[in-house]
Formats: structure tokens, sequence, C-alpha cells
């Protein structure tokens, strides 16, 4: 069911899952110290093109289940014939929870879900945007789609793919079948089940689909020496550009699972792989061979490493049943009678199959291993054996063994920034400390091993843990009730959202459609608004950034009969606290609507103020911010939603398996948004921990803090920047903005500043960003006096450069803010001709020092050049010379 075992390979453990080099850095906005990462995940994306067959991938997705929703709405968003009404094709035998998730997305989106027999459905069918197929299926079976591929674009529409990566390997990709879309989990490249999460989902696309594919792309440029350098690309794809437009509400992926995968097939290579796919099929085989002989029916066809076995009769049903409790295997119980499913995977053991073998009243493994022969089912020699090559690019031939693979891990990571060199005052990011006895339960087989759909008598211990952190974060935001099932902050406002919109559904109410943002709201909130069928509606803010009430009640007034709801972020992204917040609160209640309040800075509330308290009706909250999970270099993260008491009806539920929040008298789950009932489970213990050791006090004194650091960097910063937004007491909340539009006399910018940063060993704050071309800084609580320093003091540095060049002392274009960063290359080259020393280039400060420098990897990346030159799978070695960059690869 999409789930499986997985040996991880205790080098990609110790190396990468539990080293904070690599789970304590943040998305790579700033590319020139993120090179090693970016390596990593276009590793990732290699892995995914080469296994697919098709030329685009992004570099992850959440899960399956929401990569299958994206496959949707991407499909409608490529239909050209808008008149009619759009209509997906789902095939019966795809996993249950993607068709959960689809259903619940296509719901909102006016899209009609059409579920049925890929044979009879009619392909003619109007307004038809896309079909999507599982191969293998959820029964195991592997079918050639051709010619219902072909019957779907014959009328415009798209096909997609779900598949599996180490299937993959032995089967014919879907590129080569003609699907423009395909996806799945990469979950079983050596990531733990973890209860349902966090697992990497991967997306690949058809060329003519790139700037249509969800999530995020790592691409290759050059930099500004010519040399070769990676980036994120295509950003304006992206919700916090394209708003309510976006390609998706995507912020957080699942880097650190993305680079686990990628790592695992970097490790094993193409023959290991196959070695595993085909160890695996064999035993299938063993178990399909054995069941046939015990008198069980399989239908013809091919598999890989699943099965469908309908029992001979009830009694050897049951007896399977109580066999399989015996030797504890949890087996897949259809509705169909006397039916059942059995997976296997890379853990099997010749014991595990003389256990099933006894389950099924089978011969043992001894009597069929050396007897079994290739017969229906058996891939091998079969029309669907995949014949082209593989995973061919040195990378994945070069680190067989665990002492090369560390170096290459060890080689990427000292690329990058993260935690473990500075502080990264990121605004809107919170990027704090990520207590080590905090992840100490991930790694716990106890933990690491549950299947998301194990019974719950084997998951009590999880249970209870949930049950826990549910209660405490009630206390914490005053909420009724909270759903662990978004596995992101996108996903968490998606789903409040669908909440609030089933509860108006529910009472009658369910006309309201718009939704009022204000300009000083978290980005993702317009994209999740369109998501949820909502129209986006903006209110605007005062020139000390709060929100103009005024303006508020003009457009209550205006839609009060299809007023929704209001999405609003406390404290602002703006850095205030809003005074009016409960007079606000009460005007939407007053018109019919709806509090959403983004629980994105929730770390300048926690003990000090609870939203549900003064007025909010739900929020997400975001544990790898507020509650330290860590970013991971871009994902995991978790974002439970908090409602009230009226909104707790309304939480997600599950296909497979219902969350207990769901199980109550007077339920009524809105749908589905995530692949397992839990979401990111595995990860939740992280919070749990943190809210365990700390207590009340303790929380209370951390918010203090995060807010008395960001007060104490503003007043330092005052007299050399202008900061935009403080209250009539002139504090600001645990976050603040730099306004750097305007040094008249030098063309600087924004993005000047925050690359010169990197100079000094820092990552940059967030930029341009609530406000175009400024700094928006968030210290958080974790950092001390000298490092708060440290920081400022380089920012007064640059100012006073950026003053040199407005006094015309420095160069106006050849200057080192201007050409920064400076790689160890370039300084220590034998050839130096810019009009500053090397020492004010790279140690422009005292306490940058030789030991102590933290290099960019990269000069300055050309973004532009990334955009009209897309190439985003490993480039072939001669790319690495600087002459063969002027005429790079690009796909075509």
């Amino acid at each position: 069911m999409g789930y499986y075992d997985s040996k991880v390979p205790p080098v990609i453990v110790r190396n990468i899952l539990e080293n904070p080099g690599w789970y304590t850095s943040y998305t790579p906005y700033q590319a020139e110290i993120a090179q090693g990462r970016m390596e990593s995940l276009i590793n990732f994306q290699t892995m995914v093109t080469d296994m697919t067959g098709l030329p685009i991938a992004n570099a992850s997705l959440l899960d399956e289940a929401t990569a299958a929703a994206e496959a949707m709405a991407l499909c409608y968003r490529n239909m050209k014939k808008k008149k009619v009404t759009p209509t997906f094709f789902v095939d019966q035998a795809v996993f249950p929870q993607s068709l959960g998730v689809i259903l619940t997305r296509a719901s909102f989106l006016g899209v009609k879900v059409v579920v049925g027999d890929y044979k009879t459905f009619d392909y003619n069918t109007p307004g038809l945007c896309g079909v999507l197929f599982q191969y293998p299926n959820s029964d195991g079976k592997v079918i050639d789609y051709t010619e219902y591929i072909k019957a779907a674009q014959a009328n415009k529409a798209l096909a997609a793919c779900a598949t599996d990566l180490l299937a993959l390997t032995m089967l014919k990709p879907p590129g080569e079948y003609g699907f423009d879309v395909a996806f799945g989990s990469a979950q079983r490249f050596g990531v733990p089940l973890g209860y349902g999460g966090p697992h990497a989902a991967f997306f690949s696309v058809k060329k003519s689909l790139q700037r249509s594919i969800p999530g995020r792309i790592i691409g290759v440029t050059k930099d500004a020496d010519d040399g070769l350098a990676y980036r994120l690309t295509l950003q304006t794809r992206e919700q916090h550009i394209k708003r309510n437009k976006a390609t998706s509400n995507i912020c957080t992926a699942q880097a650190l699972l993305a680079n686990m995968a990628a790592m695992y097939a970097v490790y094993h290579g193409a023959e290991g792989l196959y070695s595993i796919a085909e160890k695996v099929h064999h035993s299938t085989c063993i178990v399909a061979e054995g069941a046939r002989r015990a008198g069980h029916h399989i239908e013809e066809g091919a598999f890989f490493d699943t099965l469908k076995i309908t029992i001979r009769n009830d009694q050897a049903y049951q007896d399977a049943l109580i066999n399989a409790e015996i030797r504890h295997i949890n087996i897949r119980k259809y509705d169909e009678p006397n039916t059942i499913g059995i997976s296997l995977d890379e853990t099997v053991t010749s014991e595990d199959l003389d256990d099933l073998l006894f389950v099924l009243g089978a011969p043992s493994v001894a009597n069929l291993w050396q007897q079994l022969k290739p017969k229906d089912g058996g891939i091998l020699r079969s029309k669907f054996e995949r014949t082209s090559e593989f995973l061919t690019h040195p990378t994945f031939n070069n680190y067989r063994s665990e002492h090369q693979l560390t170096r290459y891990i060890r080689y990427l990571e000292k690329k990058d920034v993260s935690l473990v060199h500075s502080m990264i005052p990121l605004g809107s990011c919170t990027m704090k400390l990520n207590a080590t006895s905090e992840l100490t339960p991930i790694s716990k087989p106890e933990f690491a091993n549950i299947h998301p759909f194990a019974p719950a008598y084997q998951t009590q211990g999880f249970f209870q843990l949930i049950k826990e952190l549910h209660d405490d974060l009630c206390e914490v935001t005053g909420y009724d009730a909270v759903s662990f099932q978004p596995n992101s902050g996108a996903q968490g406002e998606y789903a409040g959202l669908l909440a609030i919109r089933a509860y108006q559904h529910d009472i009658g109410q369910g006309h309201r459609n718009i939704c009022l943002v204000p300009v000083s709201a978290h980005g993702t909130n317009p994209a999740s608004a369109q998501m949820a069928g909502l129209n986006v509606v903006v209110v605007k803010t005062l020139p000390n950034g709060e929100i103009d009430m005024n303006d508020i009640k003009e457009k209550c007034e205006k839609y009060k009969d299809t007023l929704s709801c209001i999405m609003i972020t406390y404290p602002s992204t703006y850095g205030v606290f809003e005074p009016a917040v409960r007079e606000l609160c009460e005007t939407i209640h007053d018109y019919g609507g709806q509090v959403y309040l983004d629980g994105a800075n929730m770390n300048a509330m926690v003990g000090v103020c609870k939203p549900g308290k003064f007025g909010a009706d739900v929020s997400h909250l975001n544990l790898h911010k507020t509650f330290c999970i860590p970013h991971g270099g871009g994902g995991p993260g978790v974002g439970p939603i908090g409602v009230k008491s009226h909104l707790a009806p309304f939480l997600p539920g599950h296909e497979v398996l219902p969350p207990i929040e769901t199980t109550h008298p007077g339920a009524r789950p809105f749908g589905q948004v995530s692949a397992a009932p839990y979401g990111s489970a595995l990860i939740l213990p992280i919070s749990w921990a943190y809210l365990k050791l700390m207590g009340p006090s303790a929380l209370r004194a951390a918010t203090e803090v995060a807010i008395l650091n960001a007060n104490y960097m503003a007043k330092r910063l005052e007299d050399h920047y202008p900061i935009m937004f403080r209250n009539e007491n002139g504090f600001c909340a645990h976050e603040f903005i730099l306004d750097t539009r305007s040094f008249p006399g030098a063309n600087v910018g924004v993005m000047d500043i925050a690359k010169r940063l990197q100079d000094y060993g820092f990552h940059g704050p967030t930029t341009s960003w609530p406000v175009v071309n400024t700094l928006m800084v968030e210290p958080t609580e974790s950092e001390d006096k000298a490092e708060l320093d440290r920081y400022i003091d380089a920012l007064i540095s640059i100012r006073q450069e950026i003053q040199d060049i407005q006094d015309g002392k420095a160069d106006p274009d050849n200057n080192v803010v201007k050409r920064a960063p400076h790689t160890m290359e370039s300084v220590t080259g034998d050839t130096w001709d810019r009009p500053y020393s090397r020492k004010q280039a790279a140690y422009p400060l005292p306490w940058l020092t030789p030991s102590k420098k933290v290099w960019p990897a990269s000069a300055r990346v050309d973004d532009a050049y990334g955009d009209q030159n897309v190439f985003c799978t490993c480039p072939p070695l001669e790319a690495y010379s600087i002459s063969d960059l002027e005429n790079p690869p690009v796909l075509q």
C-alpha cells in the first residue's frame, strides 16, 4: 500500500539523518552557501529522471498522495477547454490514500473525479483533463496502459503514472509508455517507515510541462567566475511570488529525506538497486508459487512485489488470519471475501518466507526455492522488463564503499552553511536550536519501523505520545482540538481553510467564498486560499505595519453575504503585534466569517498569549519552527492545525485508518490532506520532548528572550539602517525589517548585502519579503549575545562599505559588496585585479580568521543564465570545465 520497510545504511543514518550539518540547514535560497545539499538534490532529480524516463524532476514533494493531488491539479491547469466541467479519471486500483487526497483537493477546485476501471472508461469524455494509473497497481498487477494513454492524449488530456522506484529498476519506465507525468514515494530508498513519514515524494514530467511542475527544482548555472554552480531554478512559479496564481501552495518539501534517498542510490548504484529488486521479486514469486500450490487463487498477469490472494475457502481464510497473528505478520485484508494482500521488501529473509508460506498453508521455502521456474507473474524476459540503462552518471558509480560515501557526504557538507557554523536569522523561519536530546527518538526502531496502517493495538505508545502532544498544544494555543495530519505549514493552512469551509457548509453557509488576506499575512496564504476554492480579497495595512481596520470594516460590509474568513499572521510578517487583533476577530465574526490565524510566528506567543483565547478559530502550527523540528535543508516540516470546538468535527480524516480525533460521534471530516493518518508522525516525538523538557516557565522565557533578542538587534542597528515597522513604544515583536531600498549614490541592492554577509560567515536574513528590497531578521531565543553582536557588527561593517561607495572611496561597480561573495579560489589565486585588498574581501573584521573562516562554495550565481538554460540533472563531467559552460547541455 505504498509503504515498505527498508534497510537504512548506517553510513547515511550517522552522516546525514543524525548530522546537524545536514539537518539544521535551510532551504537553499542563498545558493553560494548551499552548493553541497543542492548537488545532493540534483542527484535525487537525476535518479528520478533516470528511473521514470521523463526529463524534468523536482527536488521532492511531501508524500505520494499529495503528489497525486498535485498531478491532478497540473492536469487541470493544463486544460484548454475551460468552458466544460473538468474531469479527472482515476483507476480504481490506485492506492486508496492517494485517492482520498485527490478527492479532497478536486472537490474545492471544481474538478469532477471519476473512479473506475481503466478498461471501460470513456476516454472521449468531454472536459477530460487527465487520467491516473498506478504502475504496479495497488493489487500488485503490472499493466501495459499504452493504448489508454494514447486515448486520453488524443482527447488533449494528460496521462499521469503513480509508480515505484525499486520496481522501475526491473520494469519499463513510465516515460517509455508515453506518460506525461510520473510520481511516487522514494521512501523505500533507505528511509524508515516512521508510522507514515516523513518521506520524500518524487515528481517528473515531460519537458513541455517544466514550468507547470509543482515544488522546487534545482538547476545548473554558472557563477561570476564562470564556474559551474547550482541554484533553485524557475522560482517565479512559487507562492511567495505569484501568491494566489502560483502552481501550488508548497513551501516546505522533504529535502532531508530526498538527500537520504539520493545517497541510497549513490551508495548502491544501478547494479545494487537491481540486485535488491531482483531479490524482492524472486521472493514474491516464491510466495505466489506456494499460494498456488496450497490451492489459493492469484490472478494471471505480471507482478513485482505485491500479491492479491483469494484464499481457497472460509476456513482456510480464518486459519491464515490466525497463523499471521501467531507469526507476527500484518497482512492486508480486502473487503472482498477471503481475500488478502501481501507485499515484500528488501528486508525479507528466508525465515520470513517460511512464515508467510506457513500462513498460507504452503510448502516451505526449501521445497520451492530450487523448484521455482519462470511462470506467469515473472518480470524477467517479459514485455515489461526494462532494457534502458539508468544511473549511469559517475556519481552513482564512484561511492560504493562506506569510506568513499562518507568522504563524499562530508565533501558536500563542507560547502554549506548551517546552524553548526553560525546563526541563521531568517525572518518568519525561526531557525532555532534543535536539541540533540529531542532528536534521539527518531533513530529508535520502536518509532522508526512502524507501518502507518498497523493495527491500533500495535501502536499504543505512539497513540499516547500523540495524545499528550495534542493536549500540550491545546494548552499552549487555547484551542480545543488538534489534527497532526498536515505535513507542512502550507498543508496546515489548506487543512484549516477546509475545516472552515466544511463547517460553513454544514450550517447552510456554503456559499461564503471570500477570503480576506492582509498584505502583511504570510506568503503562502493566498495560494492556500485559492486551493480551497476561495476568492482572495487583499486588505490594506497602515504605514506602521498594522492592519487597516477601516479597510477591514469596509471589506466586511461589502462582502457581508459571502465573507468566509480572514487569514492573518500574528504577530504579522512585518514584525508587529496587532493591537486591534481582538477587535478584528470580533468584526469578522459579526459578519459571519471565521478567523484563520497563521501560526508561522508562534515563537512570539508561546507562554505569553493564546490565539484561541483572543478570537481566532483555527491556526496551523509550524512544529519545524516554534517546536524545534529541524528544517533539514528544506523539509521535513509538520503543520498541525488547532481549532476551536465548533470546528473540531471537521478535522481531516483518512480513507484507510481514520485518526482518533475523527472517530467520535458527530465527527464529519472534510476529507484527507496527507498520505498517512498522522502525517509525518516519526518527528512528532521531537516536539513532544521539547514541550516536556521545557515546561511552562521555560517556554514563556524562551518567547521573552526571542522578543528581547530582536529588539536588541534592532536597537543597535537603527543608526545604520532604517527599521521599517515598530509599535508606538518603539518595539518590534520577535523579528524586524531593515530598509535597504535606497542608498543614494551607490547601486547596492538587498541581494548585494545578503551575498556580502556570506563573506562574514553568515546566511543572510529573509530578502525582499514581505517588503521588496528589505531584510527581515529573526534571531530566535537560541543565540547568545556574542553571536548577536557578531551578526550586528557584520551588518554595520557592510553599511560602512556601502558608505564608501556613496562617498566615492570605492568604485561604484567593482567593489567588495557588488562582487561578493568571494571564494577561496579567487582570494588565493595567482592574480588579483580588484581595487580592494584580499584581506578586505575575505577577512573584513578581526574575528574572521583563517581557522574560523567559512568560505562560500561558489562566486555569485547567475540566476538569469540558469532560467534561460534549464538543466536539472547531474551535469556531464565535461561541463565541469569552465570553457564548456558557455554551451551547456540543454534538455529538449
